[in-house]
């Protein structure tokens, strides 16, 4: 598959189930070089590198951490690169520093309960995420070393405004800058060619899964996973206490996703396959 360019292609789908999985189909008019030919739901074989990119610590909870542990579970290679540390996560009289400890000490805490063991901290500052160069060198450095075959972020296409937490401006700096570094500056030696002079040559991402997407065309299983998905989410003491309960509102949100597509409890993303 080729990547679909959302500004001008027309696209129809077509949707097939199994006993596991839903296949979710996309077919696209061609523009310049650009063109969509499907999209197939978890085909993955357990052996892939993964990497997810979180803007914030929480967001890779909230967003995929119930796919994170079933893919853990089938032996995957799982980093989490975590773009700041989220300095300006409360608005309690602590310390940013004070923060940022407790905030690193909650991610590590819910990694390890999805069967993460590799957390990298960039230390950006929250609320300041620009996509720029040298946001991109830290996201194509990190890419070059883990040398993921996928990879999961937020969805640069989220422009609508329409929810107060996706709109957020670090979401959309770090998914812009996220799919920036993947294609095509990661797989390319001319960007960033200071890096070679690390030994990092140049890596290219096959597959990326969109989360907090609102237009998904892949929908995960994670039935079998999602007490490690609140159990997760409930690490991080600082973000959830607004929740009057935390357990129930996870399994109406994502339980909806599982109704709607033949699941129990399912996550939902927009893949796109890069050639």
């Amino acid at each position: 598959m080729r990547i679909l360019d959302l500004r001008y292609s027309v696209h129809f789908k077509l949707i097939e189930r199994s006993d596991s999985i839903i296949r979710h189909s996309t077919f696209a008019i061609r523009h310049s070089n650009v063109v969509s030919q499907e999209v197939y739901m978890e085909n993955l074989n357990g052996s892939e590198r993964v990497m997810v990119i979180s803007p914030h610590p929480d967001d890779v909870d909230f967003g995929c951490s119930g796919t994170i542990a079933k893919w853990s579970r089938m032996g995957m290679d799982i980093t989490y690169v975590i773009c700041t540390s989220g300095d300006k996560g409360t608005d309690l009289p602590m310390a940013p520093e004070s923060i940022v400890a407790k905030r690193e000490k909650e991610q590590i805490a819910a990694a390890e309960i999805v069967g993460v063991r590799k957390v990298f901290f960039l230390g950006l500052k929250d609320g300041e995420l620009e996509n720029n160069g040298e946001f991109r060198k830290l996201l194509v450095r990190a890419l070059r070393q883990h040398r993921p075959d996928v990879v999961l972020s937020m969805d640069p296409a989220n422009l609508r405004f329409e929810n107060v937490y996706v709109s957020h401006a670090d979401h959309r700096a770090a998914a812009l800058a996220a799919f920036d570094a993947i294609y095509p500056a990661a797989r390319n030696r001319n960007f960033f060619p200071e890096l070679l002079e690390e030994g990092l040559s140049p890596h290219a991402v096959s597959k990326v899964y969109f989360f907090g997407t609102a237009d998904p065309n892949t929908w995960i299983d994670i039935g079998e996973t999602i007490e490690a998905k609140i159990e997760a989410l409930s690490a991080h003491e600082s973000q959830v206490g607004e929740f009057e309960d935390l357990s129930a509102w996870v399994r109406d949100r994502f339980g909806q996703l599982g109704k709607d597509n033949g699941f129990a409890y399912a996550e939902a993303f927009r893949q796109v396959v890069i050639p």
